[in-house]
């Protein structure tokens, strides 16, 4: 699974640089997307902007910072979920207008973009990439020749369905906008001297900086000049909030919707020896996502952690399989046992999620090799039943073994000795936040809003509530 994009707004007084703050709040965000990285800064008169292909510091040199001369600027990781990965895609991406020049970084996935897309040709709109973000783009450009910004920002937004954190620069004004049901994360926090809004508050941490709240699902924040002002564009009945930010996608330590991650996670691995305990040995983290669930398990149940196996964190997802018979040897090129940890012993071990189950059947069989006598199977979220929609590039309905197989059958395919999933029930309470404020398309087959084929629940977010 892959989370499709980080992003970051900063706007300072005239005297101070934004591109620095930038350039290390989106490497701490390098978890959310790794195909591409920008920075788009703005001085009062020119607006400057570099982005590539690759990882932040492979991005951006010493050099190219100095350069980007502005007080006010937005950037973006991002890992493509809508669009190809192409340099075409790389955000933030820049539109001239006559209200100035535009640029945008969006986290999310737009339900409606094809629709919206060919709707914008037919008016004889130019696309230059493949990408949803440039609809939004078309969309603000057409809503201000004849709106003021917040009503502008307000029509685009009734015509956007799906999911949407964005961070938008109009010469030397940055606005901020989160969807209406708050399905991407956002937060606002204070520096010394101006603000900064960002995908997850570790890069307000990193920036030494304050976290001041969370964003509002259909608030906009307009910054100038190191002050802002909120403007609440929608209201919804509820929230949606990605389950999967807490099972997987934010860092641990990242605070979601008032929510420590790390602390959510730690409830979970509880919850899932209260629901699923094991006479065992260890208890073993797939690491680096099951680490903290590892632990919570072995507090409440009281077996060992101990870590049987051993990650290599050189090995980027860019590696390529040579062939069918180098299988293995690929998962230990990324996995390794630690051997007098396991032999010999029944072992735990917990992992955030099973997708597809090869990964998980090749993991369990490195184990049984290194000598363990038993191998449990617990999984931190429940079986993944049915593809995201919006935001989250995880596999088709096909792919998902969880969709067609029973746990018995996953159980077997696995080649554990037993296997428990976490329970929605208990997903929940560990997170925290009422059912119907989460969304769990991925968990229950469905939605928060309309998806063509799809179920969608009772509180699903329509165009005319708007």
């Amino acid at each position: 699974m892959h989370e499709e994009c980080g992003v970051v707004g900063v706007s300072f007084k005239e005297e101070t640089s934004a591109a620095l703050s930038i350039y290390y709040a989106l490497y701490s965000l390098q978890h959310r997307g790794q195909e591409s990285a920008g920075i788009t800064v703005h001085d009062g008169d020119q607006v400057r902007t570099l982005k590539g292909m690759g990882l932040v510091p492979d991005v951006f040199k010493k050099e190219d910072i100095q350069k980007l001369k502005g007080h006010v600027g937005i950037g973006h990781v991002r890992y493509s979920t809508t669009g190809s990965s192409r340099i075409e895609n790389c955000q933030p991406l820049l539109v001239n207008s006559k209200s100035g020049t535009i640029a945008i970084a969006h986290n999310g996935n737009l339900v409606n973009s094809k629709d919206l897309r060919s709707e914008l040709e037919k008016e004889g709109r130019i696309f230059l990439s493949d990408s949803d973000t440039e609809v939004i783009a078309h969309l603000l450009v057409k809503e201000l020749m004849h709106s003021e910004l917040k009503e502008a920002l307000k029509d685009v937004m009734k015509r956007l369905v799906g999911s949407y954190s964005l961070a938008i620069m109009i010469d030397k004004k940055l606005i901020v906008i989160r969807d209406p049901l708050g399905i991407k994360p956002l937060c606002l926090g204070l520096l010394d001297n101006g603000y900064v809004v960002a995908s997850e508050s570790v890069a307000i941490d990193i920036l030494n900086g304050q976290l001041i709240r969370d964003v509002v699902p259909g608030e906009m924040l307009v910054f100038n000049n190191g002050t802002y002002e909120s403007h609440q564009l929608i209201k919804s009945k509820n929230n949606a909030h990605c389950v999967f930010e807490y099972i997987y996608f934010a860092r641990p330590d990242s605070v979601i919707d008032g929510k420590l991650v790390y602390a959510v996670r730690m409830r979970i691995g509880e919850m899932l020896s209260q629901e699923h305990p094991a006479n065992a040995d260890i208890i073993s983290p797939v690491p680096d996502s099951g680490i903290t669930y590892a632990i919570g398990y072995s507090k409440r149940s009281g077996i060992d952690y101990m870590e049987g196996l051993m990650k290599n964190r050189y090995i980027g997802r860019t590696f390529i399989m040579p062939g069918q018979e180098m299988r293995e040897t690929a998962i230990r090129l990324k996995l390794n046992t630690i051997k007098p940890n396991v032999d010999g012993k029944s072992v735990v071990l917990v992992d955030d999620s099973i997708v597809r189950g090869t990964t998980s059947r090749r993991i369990i069989e490195l184990v049984r090799k290194s000598g363990a006598r038993e191998v449990h199977m617990r999984v931190a979220s429940p079986p993944i039943i049915s593809p995201c929609y919006l935001g989250i590039d995880m596999a088709t309905r096909e792919e998902l073994v969880a969709a067609y197989k029973a746990v018995k059958g996953v159980e077997a395919l696995i080649n554990a000795d037993s296997l428990g999933y976490l329970s929605k029930e208990g997903l929940v309470k560990a997170i925290g936040i009422p059912m119907e404020d989460l969304c769990m398309g991925c968990l229950n087959g469905i939605y928060p809003v309309e998806v063509p084929g799809e179920s969608c629940s009772k509180r699903q977010l329509k165009l005319t509530e708007f």
